[in-house]
């Protein structure tokens, strides 16, 4: 085993497996030398390091196609990694196996952290289904006897880990059974209607908003989301993407995650239950938080630290939720902190924005009305990173608005850069 996982590592290991001890000469697979991969993790199956070791014609591998957040999804939140690109990379590495049934890749991918998560409660049981998987196409050279023996010597969650070994064959064998008894009848594609009208977007999102605040506050989305509906529907017939991008993001301003709506999260959602169903034994929840009022500021940041608070913060998000009818109130003692006024200085500047594409759209400034209206997208996380992402969205907001109310300055310009050309 070579890496450093405990400090954000990868980590490789080395398994060689022979009749006699005697008959392993070296511990580390050399290049080009593995039969088999077991891949738990996409992105370090990809690696330089591991790819190495694959050939094909000789290698097969198993690898889950969840790919985990890496650290810096911190720094880029629009971070894009390309799942796809990596499969194709894993596909040339070992390329195609003959088997009775035919030619076929020699690498299957599967979604083992989600299926984990489903069937047992806990992502962590992703290696040994990804062992399974292996272990029923014919790539690990063991008895079963044998691996649920070293299971048990291992002493660990014995009956989970074979469970989830067990699981591991089955989706082998039958894939797409397995992912039908990990996911529930309400959530399969079959039963689950996606939304395909802005009418259906804007009732789901009322709901948000009318059990966030209340009724009124709902109807206030909704109104302001009708009158960009109705305006675009007489200007430009058949299109949508400016009442779709405000019945989104005016929705994500209305709807940020204060004090009030934290507390009604864990108070009046399953939070308990979700929580019973994937740990057993006896557990306590603890909370980092940031309390604008009883929070200490870092000496070297000067932003606010976070602390722990017990489990008895769920009887006091119970009461919390209670008051949420205080929001944006005199009341409202957490509504006087700089972020929850910025907050709530998003929402009107963001009418009045709509307000004037409203009143100057034209054909000439449609597109980058749709991108003024998508600006929230890009506001994002909380306390001082959200304040961070709020001044450059803000930069880039006034820079498009130059472009929407002078659409003709572009164009201008445009034809001169052609005449000099």
């Amino acid at each position: 085993m070579t890496g450093l996982a405990q400090k954000g590592g990868s980590v490789y290991t080395h398994v060689r497996i022979a009749q006699r001890a005697e008959d392993i000469h070296a511990v580390r697979i050399a290049a080009g030398e593995a039969n088999a991969v077991l891949g738990c993790d996409m992105i370090v199956s990809t690696s330089d390091e591991a790819i190495a070791k694959m050939q094909a014609d000789k290698t097969r591998g198993v690898v889950n196609s969840d790919v985990a957040t890496t650290s810096e999804f911190t720094k880029n939140p629009d971070l894009h990694i390309p799942v796809a690109e990596m499969q194709d990379v894993l596909r040339e590495a070992m390329g195609d196996y003959t088997s009775p049934n035919g030619t076929a890749s020699a690498v299957d991918f599967v979604d083992a952290s989600a299926l984990t998560t489903a069937l047992m409660g806990d992502a962590i049981y992703t290696n040994p289904f990804v062992m399974g998987f292996a272990w029923q196409k014919g790539m690990i050279p063991l008895s079963n006897s044998s691996i649920m023996r070293a299971i048990e010597l291992n002493g660990q969650a014995v009956e989970k880990n074979k469970q989830a070994f067990d699981w591991g064959r089955r989706a082998a064998v039958d894939l797409h059974s397995v992912q039908k008894m990990a996911t529930p009848p309400e959530a399969r594609p079959e039963t689950q209607r996606m939304s395909q009208s802005i009418e259906e977007m804007v009732q789901r999102r009322k709901k948000v908003l009318t059990a966030y605040q209340d009724a009124a506050y709902a109807e206030r989305y909704a109104a302001l989301v009708a009158k960009v509906q109705k305006l675009e529907a007489e200007k430009f017939p058949g299109k949508k993407a400016l009442s779709v991008a405000v019945a989104r993001y005016y929705f994500k301003l209305m709807a940020y995650k204060d004090e009030y709506e934290v507390a009604r999260l864990y108070a009046d959602s399953d939070f308990i239950k979700r929580v019973a169903e994937q740990f057993e034994g006896d557990y306590k929840f603890t909370f980092h938080l940031a309390p604008p009022i009883m929070s200490d500021l870092d000496p070297i940041t000067g932003e606010a630290r976070k602390k722990i608070f017990g489990p008895w913060m769920m009887s006091a998000f119970a009461v919390l939720a209670k008051f949420k009818g205080l929001r944006g109130s005199v009341f409202d003692i957490f509504g006087y902190s700089d972020e929850r006024k910025m907050e709530r200085q998003l929402i009107a500047d963001y009418e009045r924005t709509i307000a004037e594409l409203n009143d100057k759209l034209s054909a000439d400034n449609y597109d980058v009305a749709v991108d003024i209206a998508s600006i929230p997208e890009h506001i994002r996380g909380f306390g001082h990173v959200k304040h961070q992402h709020f001044v450059e969205a803000k930069k880039q907001e006034a820079t498009l608005l130059q472009r929407f109310r002078h659409p003709e300055v572009g164009v201008r310009r445009e034809i001169r850069v052609k005449v000099a050309a």
